[in-house]
């Protein structure tokens, strides 16, 4: 380093020196918060178009300190909900008519451990972004309780916020579950960016169902959001943090557990809809559990207040069918018979169970008349397939006679059976049809029986509950397949099965129809062990039925077969001359 270089460097550290020595000292100043810091200017006194004086928020920190807030209790006919003022929010919703898997804790559609359900989220133009559960409102009213039995209620919530106010006002409707609301923002671009705002469902469906069948019910549970005609949902089966965004044109967003949902739906489509989803523990885990979060993204403020419908109530078809799309939220299972079974439920199961209850009060007693009726519906078809089975007897000893004479050479075997069978008018398929029509059904209803909230809680004999297992017996161990109990009315569809197959021991026409009329049976009564205890009951019916009509029809076969048949010879049409007849008869004396 040359001596002009180390000059320069002295000469700048000395003038650094002098002139921090120069500077004057500052002020020392205690730390703040950050939450003392106002957001924005106050409130100018040219608005109050109601002259009704709220809170003036300036930070979401602010509502997390020790905010006394009141708690509104609206009682229904057919709910209890519960309003905060922190928030404007519900957090609580206690239905009177459902109860829980012990039928007698009422069934409870929010999570009461959190800040509450609903919010509005939005971005201030300092960039800060809140979330109403942490803004105090104020209730209009003042009113502590307030009765919705016979007539409607309206609980109207402000909050000041910056220049603006944010207005949420909840109706409430006797003899229906649907709430109306509707959010106003006066000045909104005192307090929110010009994107807009986004109208939040925070929180799962609490399960309501026994957590010994926790892992059937965490199999049930999403988000889900209609953008256009499309319903679209996430689940906690197999990913942990499930997500989903849908743009465009959306109607409604809403949470479901297995029998009971929350839906947000917006009068005019909203921009976006997001579905977040988190699973906490393993899916078989009894401790399991589970968060949503399903927003949609309304956009900028109009003038008027923005208008929504919440529905939170049972999933019954005849209550949430008003509402486009919103029937989509129940599982009907598997894609692959989802086109079959949800059209089928909708178009037959819903209103045949819907009619015969209303004559019967027993579902039960209702699904074995279903049962009757379905066997009657497919009478033609069990007629013909019985018909058929007589003929494969009939055909058995030229069957026989055809492998031994072909036994060296099993495609000429095959040529003559099918020359034989058609000879004979014989369809070996004929006997499976009706059986093979029956499974859309079985598949069908073990679909709509498990998440079916009319037959929920319905018992019938030793069955508690038609929509769950009916145990008769635990067991000490656990059968891989089978489960760790034995269910009554399985047993009584395995015995059936057993009965209806020796009377349905037919020749088969090869192994596959060997494996289809055996093995199939055997593989549903190992299954069904852990189904709706109202399907291996509809099940064991149609067998007993089944079984009897083989019964009736073989002996009426049977009877006809053994009627003595007089065959006579038929005459050629032609009459003898008499003096021809006279004179053969004469030539045949006259020899003799």
């Amino acid at each position: 380093m040359d001596r002009n270089t180390v000059t320069a460097i002295i000469l700048l550290a000395g003038i650094m020196i002098v002139w921090m020595m120069l500077l004057p000292t500052p002020e020392v100043q205690q730390p703040t918060e950050e939450f003392t810091e106002p957001l924005v200017e106050e409130q100018p006194e040219t608005y109050e178009p109601e002259n009704f004086n709220a809170p003036l928020i300036a930070d979401t920190l602010v509502a997390s300190l020790s905010v006394d807030s009141r708690e509104i209790l609206i009682e229904t006919d057919l709910y209890s909900a519960r309003l905060s003022e922190l928030g404007a929010t519900l957090i609580g919703f206690e239905l009177k008519e459902y109860f829980k898997y012990d039928q007698i804790s009422r069934v409870q559609l929010i999570d009461t451990t959190t800040k509450g359900a609903l919010s509005v989220g939005f971005q201030t133009p300092e960039g800060r972004n809140y979330d109403t559960r942490s803004i105090p409102f104020v209730q209009r009213e003042s009113v502590d309780i307030i009765d919705a039995t016979v007539d409607p209620a309206t609980v109207i919530f402000d909050a000041t916020i910056g220049s603006g106010r944010l207005q949420l006002t909840y109706t409430f409707i006797p003899g229906d579950y649907e709430i109306g609301l509707a959010i106003a923002h006066y000045n909104a671009a005192g307090f929110q960016t010009d994107e807009g705002y986004e109208l939040v469902w925070n929180g799962a469906i609490p399960f309501s169902e026994d957590v010994d069948y926790r892992k059937e019910e965490v199999n049930k549970v999403g988000a889900y959001a209609r953008s256009g005609s499309d319903v679209e949902g996430i689940n906690v089966q197999r990913d942990e943090f499930p997500d989903r965004t849908l743009r465009g044109n959306v109607s409604w967003v809403g949470v479901k557990n297995k029998y009971f949902g929350a839906v947000i739906i917006a009068d005019k489509p909203a921009r976006e809809a997001e579905l977040l989803g988190e699973r906490i523990g393993a899916v078989d885990d009894p401790e399991v559990g589970v968060d949503f979060r399903a927003s949609m993204f309304v956009g900028q403020p109009s003038e008027s207040p923005d208008s929504f419908r919440l529905y939170l109530g049972p999933l019954e078809y005849t209550k949430i069918s008003r509402y486009e799309g919103v029937y989509g939220m129940v599982d009907y299972g598997w894609d692959a018979f989802e086109w079959m079974t949800r059209p089928l439920a909708i178009a037959v199961f819903i209103p045949v169970f819907g009619m015969l209850s209303g004559l019967i009060d027993n579902y039960g007693l209702v699904i074995i008349l279903f049962c009757f009726l379905i066997k009657l519906v497919l009478l033609p078809l069990t007629l013909s397939s019985y018909r058929s089975m007589a003929k494969m007897r009939e055909l058995q000893p030229k069957m026989m006679e055809i492998k031994e004479k072909y036994s060296d050479n099993p495609q000429k075997q095959q040529q003559a059976t099918i020359k034989m069978y058609r000879e004979s008018g014989t369809n070996p398929l004929g006997a499976c049809l009706p059986m093979l029509l029956q499974y859309p059904i079985i598949i069908a209803l073990w679909q709509f029986l498990q998440q079916s909230i009319e037959i929920r809680q319905k018992g019938f004999l030793w069955a508690p509950d038609l929509s769950a297992p009916d145990v008769i017996l635990n067991l000490p161990f656990t059968i891989p397949f089978y489960g760790d109990f034995v269910a009554g009315f399985t047993i009584l569809m395995g015995l059936s099965m057993i009965v209806q197959m020796r009377l349905q021991a037919t020749p088969a026409s090869g192994p596959q129809a060997k494996i289809f009329m055996y093995m199939m049976p055997a593989m549903i009564f190992v299954i069904f062990n852990r189904l709706p205890s109202g399907l291996s009951l509809y099940y064991f019916c149609y067998n007993v039925f089944s079984a009897i009509a083989q019964q009736f029809i073989n002996r009426s076969i049977k009877n006809k077969a053994d009627q003595p048949t007089v065959t006579t010879k038929k005459s050629s049409g032609f009459k003898p001359v008499k003096g021809i007849a006279d004179k053969k008869s004469n030539k045949g004396n006259k020899r003799k």
